[in-house]
């Protein structure tokens, strides 16, 4: 895979011709960023930027005056690979805040590895009513220690506006759900990006991230999809090696209000 190639159809595809990732949010380009409105169960925030030296305190001004404006926390979707260099830098001058550290991974559905194994005594079965999306933010908070609350409206919004661009899926051990992620399909675009896979503690290190990975990838090939895309953490960075997906970039969330 040439990475320098896919990356650049990854900030053309999904960060500077994003589309709205929910029913109630859209997308405006303001000079040299380009950024999602949502309304307060969404995701607010700036996807992309083309801002050099001269510019990029500024532009980080602006936004921070627009979001507040709305009474809007929102969030600065930083790459590795963004300008100037030091942006980081300008945005925590700025009062946001940095969350860790992920890595842009992406992979050719066709060339990954992938088997229909699952782990003994777990099936994965897609979600498509809201008992499914309950199980799914049991798992997330169970996994994550996070609030869900966010992600349950997400959820029911998409499988209710657009089922056809969301895919959740819960990993099931007899009746408990033991895993669970979802994948987010564009329209026009050639990624499906995976988000929130996560597994409960004593199922950790059995396959069921892998085995909701490798769900997730059939269901993309079938639709017609090229490439996943995953913001991965240290912990599933070589899982998703070890199936075929390549690092391309960092992301950081830098975060504003709240």
């Amino acid at each position: 895979m040439d990475h320098t190639a896919v990356l650049a159809l990854y900030d053309r595809d999904m960060r500077e011709g994003a589309r709205p990732d929910g029913p109630t949010a859209r997308i405006e380009r303001a000079g040299a960023v380009v950024r999602q409105i949502a309304d307060e169960r969404g995701w607010n925030g700036v996807l992309w930027s083309g801002l050099d030296a001269a510019g990029a305190d500024r532009a980080i001004d602006e936004q921070i005056a627009f979001f507040t404006g709305l009474g809007r926390d929102f969030e600065w979707k930083l790459y590795g690979h963004d300008r100037p260099d030091d942006l980081g830098r300008r945005l925590a001058a700025a009062g946001f805040r940095a969350e860790p550290e992920e890595t842009l991974m992406v992979g050719e559905v066709s060339r990954l590895v992938l088997d229909g194994r699952q782990p003994d005594g777990v099936r994965v079965v897609e979600v498509t009513d809201p008992a499914g999306v309950d199980l799914v933010v049991d798992v997330h908070e169970r996994a994550f220690g996070t609030d869900g609350t966010r992600l349950r409206h997400r959820l029911l919004d998409g499988l209710a506006a657009a089922p056809e661009a969301v895919v959740a899926v819960v990993a099931l051990a007899g009746g408990e759900a033991v895993g669970a992620a979802r994948m987010e399909l564009v329209p026009g675009t050639r990624f499906a990006g995976l988000w929130g896979g996560g597994t409960v503690e004593a199922w950790r290190g059995r396959g069921v991230y892998r085995a909701l990975v490798a769900h997730r990838a059939r269901v993309a090939a079938a639709r017609g999809y090229r490439y996943l895309q995953v913001d991965a953490s240290s912990m599933s960075r070589p899982i998703l090696e070890r199936l075929g997906l390549h690092a391309l970039s960092t992301t950081t969330p830098y975060l504003y209000g709240g």
